[in-house]
């Protein structure tokens, strides 16, 4: 091999490899974390004139958060019905579902593929409407990208949006008629879908060829929109009650310790590594478990509970601290001990309940608690963190800007100037960029 070769070669794989450590593969990014997997400078201030390098339309609205794969960028929206924010009227039958490629250095859209809506789908109104027809963030192994679209099934794509296969994994509907919203997520070759919703159940499959390796269906399972995460070698997922841990290669609980009291789970765990952190809806509280064990270990594994939770934000665990923002209140608590750090209000700009927990193991567990119902005020998308800052959007599209640290810090407040559309979407990180994504519009925001 000649040594100009070698050398293109070698420069080719060094490429690779940086793309690769700067992805945003998933929800929240590398294992949900939430956190920039690169250290480059992420602007702490934008608008429409300033740090914006381009703004695309999307062809329908959507509450799912982009994805970043090498020079892509990925995201799902919804048209055909109830794509201009009426809640009646259209013929819901014309439904279907898109995956969107951009071209991350242009804003360019490559290629969109569409999925009609396997009916009869859920009408849209009430509660439904907060959270849409494309609430669950597409997952990629770097290869290929998977998008999870509820009730119309799991779709593979390799990254030039050739259909590689499909599967089905359930048809229900929403109990309380909220929708659905969990995120698949990879590990090694096994793609997990939590189908909490269609199926009360979370699969297995292999990514590479669709098989479905396993099932692991539990009426616990009701009332979930969060996603799971890897800690140890464990798939971790709370549930309302509870949290699980699986098996990811057989899809087999491991173990379960008493969780969070409340009758729903909106949010997402986080962990180290070696302890799961869980933040519980209103009355619902806290709960840091460490991994691993069998059975029940609720006695031997829990290391603090508390009082209050993040509700639907999903926090970020940065250097022995959680961080989140939820109803305008900005919170710092130690992860070792729970001790809350500060809780500091932000100013805005512009009944007891019981119910049991069925597990997968067929046994039955029980919380009371005081769950209460989403409104549609409260702000969906989850804090990420860059550079010793944290960046909450709010549904009124504003970015709250926070120094990381043991004292409240609010640096910045930003909003891109004309788009009044719902903010629910997760930013995205990448290589000092953010990729902010409204009901209408993506945004790629850099220096």
């Amino acid at each position: 091999m000649s040594t100009r070769l070698s050398f293109l070669l070698l420069s080719s794989l060094f490429v690779h490899l940086i793309s690769n450590a700067a992805d945003w593969p998933r929800f929240r990014g590398p294992n949900g974390s939430g956190i920039a997997p690169d250290d480059k400078p992420v602007p702490v201030e934008w608008s429409a004139t300033k740090n914006l390098k381009w703004q695309t339309a999307l062809p329908g609205p959507g509450s799912s958060s982009p994805i970043v794969v090498g020079d892509r960028v990925f995201v799902t929206c919804w048209s055909g019905y109830a794509d201009s924010g009426e809640r009646s009227g259209g013929d819901i039958t014309a439904l279907k579902r898109h995956l969107i490629c951009v071209d991350r250095t242009a804003g360019k859209i490559l290629w969109d593929r569409t999925v009609p809506a396997k009916q009869p789908e859920e009408q849209y109104g009430g509660m439904f409407a907060q959270n849409g027809y494309a609430s669950h963030t597409p997952v990629s192994d770097g290869k290929s990208v998977f998008a999870f679209f509820g009730k119309s099934g799991v779709h593979a794509f390799d990254l030039d949006g050739k259909p590689l296969w499909q599967a089905e994994v359930g048809d229900w509907d929403d109990r309380r008629g909220w929708g659905t919203a969990s995120s698949p997520v990879i590990h090694g070759d096994v793609l997990i879908v939590p189908a909490v919703i269609e199926s009360q159940a979370m699969f297995g499959f292999d990514k590479n060829t669709g098989k479905q390796l396993w099932k692991a269906p539990s009426e616990g399972f009701a009332s979930t929109w969060g996603s799971p995460v890897v800690a140890g070698t464990d798939l971790v997922i709370a549930v309302p009650g509870e949290v699980w841990g699986f098996n990811p290669e057989s899809g087999k609980l491991r173990w379960y310790a008493q969780g969070l009291q409340s009758d729903s789970v909106c949010n997402s765990v986080v962990t180290d590594g070696t302890t799961v952190f869980a933040m519980g809806e209103r009355g619902g509280g806290s709960v840091a478990i460490k991994a691993g064990g069998k059975g029940d270990v609720s006695a031997t594994h829990t290391l603090w509970t508390g009082s209050n939770g993040s509700r639907i934000a999903t926090p970020v665990l940065w250097e022995g601290r959680l961080y989140w923002i939820s109803s305008s209140l900005a919170v710092c608590r130690d992860a070792k001990t729970g001790a809350e750090i500060y809780n500091e209000r932000i100013e805005s700009t512009g009944g007891g309940n019981t119910a049991s927990t069925n597990r997968p193991d067929g046994n039955q567990g029980g919380f009371g608690g005081g769950g209460g119902r989403r409104g549609g005020g409260g702000d969906y998308s989850s804090p990420v963190a860059a550079n010793g800052h944290l960046y909450q959007v709010t549904r009124r599209g504003e970015v709250l800007v926070l120094k990381l640290g043991p004292t409240f810090q609010l640096v910045a407040r930003n909003r891109i100037e004309g788009d009044t559309s719902d903010h629910s979407s997760t930013p995205a990180l990448s290589n000092g960029q953010i990729f902010l994504r409204s009901s209408r519009t993506l945004y790629c925001i850099g220096e």
